[in-house]
C-alpha cells in the first residue's frame, strides 16, 4: 500500500507538473505548491487512511530513494557552486545580500524562537539568506535577462550559497570532533587523486557522488565533504559533471527527484501536533521578514555595483535574488532530518519560499527582453 500511495503521488506531482509547465510555469514553482497543499490536506483524510500516512516516510527502501534523490540534487548544486570563476562585481553582490538577511534571521530567531538551539538560530539566519540558483537561472533565462546581468546575479547567489552551505557544514560539525575529521579527511580525496596522475573528470564525479551517497546513508556530514571536494575539484581545474545523460538527468531531476525530496520533507510535518494558537503571526514573521530583509540586501548589493544603470533595474535584479526553491527545500529537510526546527517553522520557510519564487512573476518581471530604459 505504500509504494502505491507514492507512486499515485508522484504521478499527481508530475502531471500538475506537465499541465502547469504548458502555461509558463516553472516545474519547482507547481512543485512547490503542490507539496504545500499535501499537510493541508490531511485532516481531510478518512480515518482509515491515517495509518497509512504515517506509515509513508517509515519503510527502508523509501529512506533509500531519499538518500538517492537527495545526493542527485545536492552533488548538483554543490558542484554549480565551485564551477565557475567569479567577479568582484558578484562578490560586492554577494556581501550585503548574505549579511543583511543573516543577521535578520538571527534576530528573528532570538525574538520569537527562544527555543531554538544555537545551531537552529544559525541555520535560520541562513535560510534567510540563500538563493537558488538552479531556479534563478532558469527563471533568467525564460524571461530572457540580458547575458551579463544574468551572468553577474547568477555568480552572486553562487557566492551565498557557498557561505551558506559551508558556514552550516562547518557549525553541524563543531560538537563532534570525528564528524569534523571523517568527511573533511574525505573531501581531500581530490588531492590523492591528483597525486596519482588521475585526471579524468568521469572519475572524480563518480567518487563525489558515491561519497555523497554514502555519507548521508551512514548519517555522518555530507555536506562538509561535499563542499570541500567540489571547491577542490574546480581548483584543480577540472569539472564535476552528474554521471547521467542531461535528458535523462532532467526527467529523474523533475519526476522524481525533487518530488521525492519534497513529499518526504511535508510528509513528517504534522500539523495536527502544532501550537496553532498565535500561529499566524509566526507564519506572517516568517513569510515576510525574510523576503524583506533578502531584498534590501540585495537592493545594496546590487545599488554598490549599479554603474549607469537606472534604479528600476537595480529593484528587477533586487526581486529576482530573493527566488528561493530547491535550495531552500533541501536545506530544510536537513534540518528537520537532524530535529533543528518543528513542524510550523518548516511549514512557515515552506511558505515563505513559495511566494519568494512566485513574486517576480506577480510584480510582473515576466516578459521575454528587459531592458534598462
Amino acid at each position: 500500500m505504500t509504494a502505491f500511495i507514492w507512486l499515485l503521488l508522484l504521478l499527481l506531482f508530475a502531471g500538475l507538473t506537465l499541465a502547469l509547465r504548458k502555461l509558463g510555469v516553472l516545474p519547482i514553482v507547481s512543485q512547490l505548491c503542490a507539496a504545500l497543499l499535501l499537510p493541508l490536506l490531511v485532516p481531510y483524510l478518512p480515518d482509515a487512511a491515517l495509518p497509512y500516512y504515517q506509515d509513508l516516510t517509515a519503510a527502508a527502501w523509501l529512506k533509500l530513494l531519499y538518500a538517492c534523490s537527495f545526493t542527485l540534487l545536492l552533488g548538483c548544486i554543490l558542484a554549480d557552486i565551485a564551477d565557475t570563476k567569479l567577479s568582484m562585481d558578484s562578490i560586492k553582490i554577494a556581501l550585503p545580500s548574505f549579511v543583511v538577511p543573516f543577521v535578520c534571521g538571527v534576530l528573528c530567531a532570538w525574538l520569537f524562537f527562544a527555543e531554538l538551539t544555537p545551531l537552529a538560530v544559525l541555520a535560520l539566519g541562513l535560510l534567510f539568506s540563500i538563493t537558488a540558483i538552479p531556479v534563478l537561472f532558469l527563471y533568467l533565462q525564460g524571461i530572457g535577462y540580458p547575458s551579463a546581468e544574468r551572468q553577474r546575479l547568477v555568480q552572486a547567489a553562487i557566492v551565498i550559497d557557498v557561505l551558506c552551505w559551508a558556514i552550516f557544514a562547518l557549525a553541524q560539525s563543531s560538537t563532534e570532533l570525528w564528524q569534523l575529521l571523517v568527511p573533511l579527511l574525505a573531501g581531500l580525496l581530490p588531492l590523492l587523486l591528483y597525486q596519482a596522475k588521475l585526471r579524468q573528470s568521469w572519475l572524480y564525479s563518480t567518487v563525489f557522488f558515491v561519497m555523497l551517497l554514502l555519507l548521508q546513508w551512514l548519517a555522518m556530514n555530507a555536506l562538509l565533504f561535499g563542499v570541500l571536494y567540489a571547491l577542490l575539484v574546480a581548483r584543480l581545474g577540472l569539472h564535476l559533471a552528474i554521471p547521467l545523460h542531461a535528458k535523462l538527468w532532467y526527467r529523474l531531476q523533475w519526476y522524481l527527484c525533487v518530488p521525492v525530496i519534497l513529499i518526504f520533507g511535508v510528509l513528517q510535518i504534522r500539523l495536527a501536533e502544532v501550537q496553532w494558537q498565535g500561529a499566524a503571526g509566526t507564519l506572517l514573521v516568517l513569510v515576510i521578514v525574510p523576503i524583506v530583509s533578502k531584498i534590501a540586501g540585495n537592493w545594496l548589493g546590487v545599488y554598490w555595483v549599479r554603474g549607469e544603470r537606472p534604479l528600476k533595474s537595480l529593484w528587477q535584479d533586487s526581486v529576482l535574488l530573493n527566488i528561493r526553491g530547491l535550495t531552500e527545500i533541501i536545506f530544510l529537510n536537513i534540518l528537520l532530518q537532524y530535529g533543528l526546527i518543528e513542524a510550523l517553522l518548516y511549514f512557515g520557510l515552506l511558505l515563505m519560499s513559495v511566494v519568494s519564487t512566485l513574486l517576480p512573476a506577480l510584480l510582473g518581471l515576466r516578459q521575454q527582453r528587459l531592458t534598462w530604459s
